[in-house]
């Protein structure tokens, strides 16, 4: 059997269903604490980055809408629907996340910056330079756009 650091540093899968068994097992001497430790706060920071990456394409799409009205169309509702979907549903898995949700929002808004410029042209200064969304503004929508009643 394999030491469980060098398991957990060759082949992270089997030491993952290895600690599993024996957290199960209650044999918690032998269970690789620091390292599940470790992984367990991977886990919550690859779930907010997961949540800034998604707040940042809505945000984007957000902005087009907003400052490029002729451009508007399905693709662009489309997307502003399916990332507010992906955002609300991460919050109701992870309601800690919310806890300051709007500062988050303008952490990520460089982020939006940059990706509604690389496609909608070289022009930065179209858009604002701070945050113009606060997070229930930016996720309200979503149930009206499913019936049919599109509300920006």
């Amino acid at each position: 059997m394999f030491n469980s650091v060098t398991l957990h540093d060759r082949d992270f899968h089997a030491w993952t269903f290895q600690q599993s068994a024996l957290l199960r097992e209650g044999r918690l001497s032998e269970a690789d604490v620091a390292h599940i430790a470790e992984e367990l706060e991977s886990m919550g920071a690859s779930e907010r980055r997961e949540l800034i990456n998604w707040l940042a394409v809505l945000m984007a799409h957000r902005l087009k809408w907003q400052f490029q009205s002729a451009l508007r169309g399905n693709s662009w509702r489309n997307a502003i629907d399916v990332q507010r979907f992906d955002v609300k549903e991460s919050l109701e898995e992870n309601p800690n996340l919310i806890t300051n949700l709007n500062e988050r929002m303008a952490k990520s808004y460089l982020k939006s910056l940059l990706l509604a410029v690389r496609e909608t042209g070289p022009n930065r200064q179209t858009f604002p330079p701070c945050c113009p969304f606060k997070a229930e503004q930016l996720l309200s929508g979503l149930y009206e756009i499913s019936r049919g009643y599109h509300k920006m």
